[in-house]
C-alpha cells in the first residue's frame, strides 16, 4: 500500500454541484490540517486549478478512457487523503459502453463513491434514485450520500427519512445559498487566475460544508490506495522545452509536464499575454485555453508573435493545442466577427462568430513530427475552422472506432490542432496502426 486512502465524489448527473461540495470540503480539511489532496475524472483544465487553490496542492487528471490502470494507479498514488471529484454522472462516459465514466474509476482503483445528489426539487424520489445508483454495479460500492440544495429544516427531514430504509449514511444537507455558485463561460468554469474572490469564495464554500456536513465521517469512509508500481513516462520531445503559460494557454496536463521534467527536460515558461519573447529552446508548446478572448491583445504582441515565426524558420519545431493551434494560424475571428492577425505558421484560419460544438475522445495518430505516434485525445471547443491548406497532422477515430477526418495541420517543423493529448493510446495497437475499438 502506498500509506494514502482515496474516497470518488461522484453524481446522478451534471449540474448536481460537485464542484462547489468538492471545493467547499478540499478547503474544510485543509483547514482542520488534514494531508488532502485531490483528481478530477476526465479530460479537464479548469476544475483542478480549483482545487489547487483550495488546498495548495497539486491536482491530477485521472482518465479513464486514454489511461491504462497502471498509469491511474501511478497518478493516484501518494500519502493522506485522496479526493477524487467525478465528471457529469457517475455512470457516464463515452458510448458505446460508458468507458471512461467516474465508475470506472471507482473499479480500477478499488474506492467508494460518495453520492452528490441535488436535492432541491425531490423529498421521497430522492431514495429510489440513490437505491438505483447503489445497485446498479457490484464493483461500484456507494458508501454515503451528501444531499445538496435542500431547502428547508423540514425538507432535510423528509429526505432523510426516505433514505432510511437504505442503510446508507447520510454525510450532510447543504442548504441552497446564492453566491456558492462558481462563475461559467461557453467552455465551463471561469478559470481559478480569474476568479475575482477566489479565497472568499473557497472559504465560504468551506464554511458551508463544515457547518452542515460529517466531515469525520467522510473521511472514515476513504479506503487505502491501491499499490502502485512506475508507469510508462511519456518522453520529452526535447531537452530544453518553451511552454505558453497564462491565461490564454492555460491548458496543459499537468501529468505531461511532470513526465518530461522527470526525464530531466528543462520546461521554460512564457507568457504570450505579457509579449514575453518566446525562449530559446528545442521545442516550443502552446497549450489550448481561450485565446480568442485575448486575440486583439495577441495580435499586437509582436515580441510573441516575431519569436514564434524567428523560432520556425531556424527549424524549432513547434506545437500547438486548440487555441495554441489557432494561434499559429493565419487569422483568428472572434465572436464579434472582428478578424485578427495570428502568427501565420499555418495556412489556417478560425472563426467563434459562428460557433459549433465539437465534443469528444478522439484516437489519433501522426506520422511524422514531435508527438509522432498513436495517442488517446479529447477535442472540445466551439471554433469554426474557415481554412485549413496543407499536410494534416493527425489520421483521428472517434471513442467509437469511426473513422474522422484529418485532424491538424503540419508545415515543416510546425504543426497542431484542435486535440488534446492525454497519453499514449492503450492497448498498444498491433503494427502502428490505429485500432478499430
Amino acid at each position: 500500500m502506498t500509506g494514502g486512502t482515496g474516497l470518488i465524489l461522484a453524481a446522478p448527473s451534471s449540474g448536481a454541484g460537485k464542484t462547489t461540495v468538492t471545493l467547499g470540503l478540499l478547503r474544510a480539511l485543509s483547514r482542520q490540517d488534514l494531508p488532502v489532496r485531490s483528481a478530477k475524472s476526465g479530460p479537464d483544465y479548469i476544475d483542478p486549478r480549483f482545487h489547487e487553490a483550495a488546498t495548495g496542492q497539486p491536482c491530477v487528471n485521472l482518465d479513464a478512457w486514454a489511461m491504462s490502470p497502471a498509469r491511474l494507479r501511478a497518478l493516484a498514488a501518494g500519502p493522506g487523503l485522496l479526493l477524487i471529484e467525478g465528471a457529469m454522472g457517475l455512470f457516464d462516459g463515452a458510448p458505446p459502453d460508458g468507458r471512461g465514466a467516474c465508475a470506472d474509476l471507482a473499479r480500477h482503483l478499488g474506492l467508494p463513491v460518495v453520492l452528490i445528489v441535488d436535492a432541491g426539487r425531490m423529498a421521497q424520489s430522492v431514495a429510489p434514485l440513490v437505491a438505483g445508483f447503489a445497485g446498479h454495479d457490484p464493483e461500484v460500492r456507494l458508501a454515503g450520500i451528501i444531499l445538496n440544495r435542500v431547502g428547508s429544516p423540514r425538507h432535510e427531514s423528509l429526505l432523510r427519512r426516505a433514505l432510511a430504509p437504505l442503510g446508507l449514511p447520510v454525510l450532510g444537507a447543504l442548504p441552497r445559498l446564492p453566491g456558492l455558485e462558481t462563475p461559467s463561460r461557453h467552455l465551463g468554469l471561469v478559470q481559478a487566475a480569474e476568479h475575482g474572490d477566489l479565497e472568499s469564495f473557497l472559504d465560504r464554500a468551506a464554511d458551508t460544508v463544515s457547518s452542515h456536513c460529517d466531515l469525520e465521517a467522510l473521511v472514515a469512509l476513504s479506503a487505502p490506495l491501491p499499490s502502485a508500481s512506475p508507469a510508462p513516462r511519456l518522453s520529452p520531445p526535447a531537452q530544453t522545452i518553451a511552454v505558453a503559460q497564462d491565461v490564454a494557454f492555460a491548458f496543459a496536463y499537468p501529468h505531461l509536464l511532470a513526465d518530461w521534467r522527470a526525464q530531466g527536460a528543462e520546461i521554460r515558461p512564457f507568457s504570450p499575454l505579457a509579449d514575453d519573447p518566446v525562449p530559446e529552446a528545442g521545442f516550443v508548446f502552446l497549450p489550448g485555453g481561450y485565446p480568442e478572448l485575448h486575440a486583439g491583445r495577441l495580435a499586437a504582441n509582436t515580441r510573441f508573435l516575431s519569436g514564434l515565426r524567428t523560432a520556425a524558420q531556424a527549424g524549432t519545431p513547434i506545437y500547438g493545442e486548440c487555441g495554441g493551434y489557432m494561434v499559429l494560424g493565419d487569422g483568428l475571428i472572434d465572436a464579434q466577427g472582428a478578424r485578427h492577425e495570428m502568427a501565420g505558421l499555418l495556412r489556417l484560419e478560425t472563426s467563434f462568430a459562428h460557433r459549433k460544438l465539437h465534443l469528444g475522445y478522439r484516437t489519433v495518430q501522426a506520422s511524422q513530427g514531435p508527438m509522432s505516434g498513436i495517442w488517446a485525445a479529447h477535442e472540445f471547443h466551439y471554433a469554426t475552422t474557415v481554412k485549413a491548406e496543407g499536410a494534416p497532422l493527425f489520421t483521428a477515430r472517434d471513442a467509437e472506432g469511426t473513422p474522422l477526418p484529418d485532424m491538424g495541420l503540419v508545415q515543416g517543423a510546425v504543426c497542431g490542432s484542435f486535440a488534446h493529448l492525454i497519453d499514449r493510446a492503450f492497448p498498444a495497437p498491433a503494427q502502428g496502426v490505429i485500432p478499430d475499438a
